[in-house]
């Protein structure tokens, strides 16, 4: 069963780039170096071993001032030479350390792309965060973008002490971009619906409401099923790959990781985490049956209203603090303004700025109908 999951998974989901758009080399004295983009000092790149004997290729921004670390595993038909400038540009903007990797079969990295590769393909670049980096594991926030999601979500379930979750035009599983189900199949992949009640972080979920690869109902579902909810940002008139270009976009991260990074220093302050004693949670299974809390009415329609109640950062140590006094909210659906060619001013003639709009332009979607057909 477990060869035939994997084998659906490389069928439905995976689109590297072909070719990739950047090379390795290594320079003397061992450091390795992307060719194709700009070279940064504060840039590394890493090869890193998988539990699954697959090399994938990292690169790690680093900030001075930042705090915490931003674990981004990125969306479909693309790499880490195309995300590498929104890479560095978020590092600056949202004052985080960032690494981004590519998945098995992407970019520079060997195998075959394949559900359970993603999952050691993470899990590898959680582990050089620990071992290399001397990240603490509440320092680190995890970015899913899309098919990103799914690996995102696997780990999150299995952490007791991250900081926080970001979703980013995420799925509900891989079947359910194509069809509503209303249960899960054990040959689905990417059960991020089974999985998001297992997260116990603040997460939050951004979602375009013009989503025509992901319909920003998934995004909308994931939402109401988080344990710690964050206000959402339903970005309307985003569609699935230009949700940078909007002006919220960067303006609501931002403020989710001030938000997040502020509760922390709360925490410190009133003493250690209380999760230091939970045991990790297990994986949802992929022949594990889904549970019925999972079926969420798909009629519902997405409020436009700021949520007045958000569950608190930490409410199991029930702090006198929460997100919502750090930090007031606002509205959860900004009023949209046209989408520019920027991220919170930035310079339009950007080579990311371009190929996001190169993406928006031909983004083809996570389940094509010639895949299905091969």
């Amino acid at each position: 069963m477990g060869a035939m999951t994997s084998t659906v998974a490389a069928k439905f989901a995976f689109f590297p780039p072909n070719p990739p758009s950047y090379r390795v080399e290594e320079e003397e004295g061992g450091r390795l170096r992307m060719t194709d983009v700009s070279e940064r000092e504060n840039v590394d790149v890493l090869k890193l071993k998988t539990k699954k004997g697959t090399e994938i290729v990292a690169a790690y921004v680093k900030n001075k001032t930042a705090s915490l670390t931003l674990l981004y595993s990125h969306g479909n038909a693309a790499d880490l030479g195309q995300m590498y400038d929104l890479f560095c540009e978020l590092s600056i903007h949202l004052r985080v350390n960032l690494l981004g990797y590519d998945y098995t079969g992407y970019g520079q990295s060997t195998g075959k792309p394949s559900e359970q590769n993603t999952y050691a393909d993470i899990e590898a670049a959680y582990r050089c965060l620990l071992e290399t980096y001397g990240v603490k594991e509440e320092d680190i926030i995890l970015y899913g973008q899309s098919v990103g999601s799914g690996p995102t979500l696997d780990l999150a379930s299995r952490l007791s002490r991250l900081r926080a979750v970001v979703l980013h035009s995420p799925i509900l599983s891989g079947l359910r971009v194509m069809y509503p189900v209303k249960r899960t199949y054990w040959f689905d992949i990417y059960k991020n619906i089974d999985k998001i009640p297992l997260v116990r972080c603040p997460v939050l979920v951004i979602h375009g409401t013009a989503d025509d690869v992901v319909d920003y109902s998934h995004g909308k579902q994931l939402w109401e099923l988080c344990v710690e909810k964050y206000e959402p940002l339903w970005i309307k008139g985003g569609n699935h790959c230009d949700l940078e270009l909007y002006p919220e976009y960067i303006r609501h991260l931002k403020k989710f990781i001030s938000a997040v990074e502020k509760s922390g220093r709360l925490k410190n302050m009133q003493g250690s985490l209380t999760d230091n004693d939970s045991k990790p949670r297990v994986s949802t299974d992929c022949r594990e049956k889904s549970r019925p809390s999972t079926d969420v009415p798909e009629h519902s329609r997405p409020s436009t209203s700021t949520e007045k109640s958000r569950t608190s950062v930490d409410k199991r140590e029930k702090a006198k603090k929460s997100v919502e006094n750090v930090e007031k909210s606002t509205n959860a659906v900004d009023q949209p303004e046209k989408a520019r060619n920027s991220i919170d001013r930035y310079d339009a003639r950007s080579s990311f700025v371009q190929y996001r709009l190169f993406q928006a332009n031909r983004c083809n979607g996570i389940i094509s109908s010639d895949t299905l057909e091969g």
